[in-house]
Parts: structure tokens; sequence; C-alpha cells
């Protein structure tokens, strides 16, 4: 079990994990100048700030990114908590861009596109640190298309080690604690909710959890409404990260983290009953499981944050922003 699942699995994980940062860091560098006075001059209303939100969170490709962001701006007073309500919606529904990506299963892709961001950054290397062509070593252009290529190269490993965690699939298929788990999830798809909010908290990705699900379930050794299970799940197991971000901080940099758990346990529990509907519609999408796995967690986002969105006009948020007029 060690040599077959756990060491790949966790080999896996770093790649993926090392991947994700990687883009998250590149494309922080591209927009992270301009990110902190757009989310504070684009949010005067709720609908702005999702808007925001979804924009962002598509571009950084992570929504605790996001939220971690928002809840420092709340702490420095730069934003007021109600402020923060839309971009909290928008982070969900901008994160599954990445889901979506995985879903496409683009893992052939991996080696060429590691190959091309290699390519480019060399090639800003010589021509803006070796001086190969001194007249235009100091070229903005060059500064962007080297952190293109670190996105480029985060996305190469990120689908590698999807490829490797997804390998352990006919193992893990095999074990006895993967048939006890999918007994107890065939009696109640309540054991699938608390198995993807716990292993989200534990890694801190919920993309890494719901990249997994898809290759079980692709492989056919989970039934799609388990994965789906799981899916909401994680969407609940990511707000740790939010939570763990507020302690210490003020009580409106609080407010936006137990916001964030409110969007995602409240939208994972409503939609609970329905996920033979989910499952149905996300079927009539695509005919790939995998594919299903991505779009059922888009459709429940885009859903939640849609239903959430008129409860942040309330009287008592706006009155909680002394720059908005009443």
């Amino acid at each position: 079990m060690v040599q077959s699942i756990l060491i790949p699995m966790l080999l896996g994980f770093s790649v993926f994990m090392c991947g994700m940062k990687l883009m998250e860091l590149a494309l922080h560098r591209l927009g992270g100048p301009y990110l902190t006075r757009i989310l504070e001059r684009s949010t005067a209303t709720p609908i702005h700030g999702l808007a925001i939100g979804t924009a962002t969170t598509a571009f950084l490709q992570s929504s605790t990114a996001v939220t971690v962001i928002a809840i420092g701006m709340v702490n420095a007073r730069l934003l007021t908590f109600p402020r923060t309500l839309g971009i909290i919606l928008g982070t969900n529904i901008g994160t599954c861009i990445t889901t979506e990506l995985i879903g496409l299963n683009l893992n052939k892709l991996a080696l060429p596109l590691l190959i091309v961001s290699i390519g480019l950054w060399l090639a800003t290397a010589l021509l803006g640190e070796i001086r190969l062509f001194p007249a235009i070593r100091s070229a903005g252009w060059i500064h962007s298309v080297r952190s293109s290529s670190v996105v480029l190269c985060g996305f190469s490993l990120l689908l590698t080690g999807m490829a490797m965690m997804q390998g352990v699939g006919p193992a893990v298929q095999e074990s006895t604690m993967f048939a006890w788990f999918l007994d107890k999830a065939d009696d109640s798809l309540w054991w699938g909710l608390a198995a993807g909010a716990l292993l989200t908290a534990a890694v801190h990705s919920s993309a890494a959890v719901i990249g997994i699900i898809m290759g079980f379930v692709s492989l056919g050794a989970m039934p799609i409404e388990v994965g789906i299970a799981v899916v909401l799940g994680a969407n609940i197991g990511t707000c740790a990260t939010a939570i763990l971000a507020s302690i210490g901080g003020s009580k409106a940099g609080q407010y936006v983290a137990w916001s964030h758990v409110i969007l995602n346990a409240g939208g994972a529990l409503l939609f609970m009953p329905f996920i033979g509907e989910l499952a149905n519609l996300s079927a009539w999408i695509s005919s790939s499981t995998s594919g299903q796995i991505a779009h059922t967690q888009t459709i429940f986002n885009i859903l939640s944050s849609l239903i959430a969105l008129p409860f942040c006009y309330l009287r008592v948020f706006r009155k909680l922003d002394p720059i908005i007029k009443h």
C-alpha cells in the first residue's frame, strides 16, 4: 500500500501543489500591483464585487488567495466587510476555471507546455540578463513574458501531478479501506460530503481533491453521485484556509472568513438532496465523466453565488458600510 498508493500519491500531490503555487505567484506578479487598487475601487455594490471576485480569481487561479487578500484589506481598513461579500461570491465562480481545465484531460500537453515554458524563460534570460541584445535589455515586455513562462511551467507541473495522483486509481480501487468507504457512501452520500471536506481541509486544495475524484470516477471506481458529494464537501473544506488567515485579525476580517463558510457550507447542504439532478444535468452537458464532475462544480458554485447575491443587498449589511449613502 505504501509503495503502490501512498508514495506515488504524495509525489503527485507535491508536483501538483508546486505547479499551483508557481502559477499563483507568477500571476500575482503580473497582476498584483493592480489587484489591490481594483478591489478597493470596484466593489461599490455586491454585483460589482462578484464580477471583480470572479475575474481576479480566474486570473490568479486561487480563490483562497483572493479571499485572504480581501481579509487582509479589511483588517487594514482598506475595505469594509460589506464590500467583500460580492468578492466572496465571485471567488467561488472564478475558481471553477481550474477544475474545468483539469476536466478537459489535457495531461498529454504537460511535456510540450513544459518545453515551451523553458524555452520562453531561456529567451528572456538571453535578452534581458546576458545582454545578448543590449538595445532591448530594458524592455518591459520581457518581464511579462518571463512571468508567463512560469505560469505555463506551473500549469504543466499541475497536469503532471494530476496524472500521477490519478495513476494510483487502480491500486486504491483494490484497497479494503476504499471498499469500506464506498459501502458507507452507498448507504449515505453524507460520507462523501464529510470525506471531501476533511481531505480538502487537510491538503488546502479543493482542486487537488476534485482532480483525484475525476480520476476515480473516470475509471469507474467511484459512482458519480458519490463523486459529486465529495465535490460538495471539498467546497466546505476549502474554507479552512480563510478561517486560519482570519485568526488574530479584526472582527470585520473574521466576518469575511465566516461569510465564506456560510456560503459554501450552506450551498453544499442546500444541494445535497439534489445530487441526482446535478448528475443528470452534468451528464446532459458532457459525456465525459471527468468533465461531468468539473461541470457539477461549476453549476454548484454559480447557482450558490446567484442564490446568495440578493442577501448581500440587505440593509443590515449596507448599514455596516459608512461609505454608502443611505
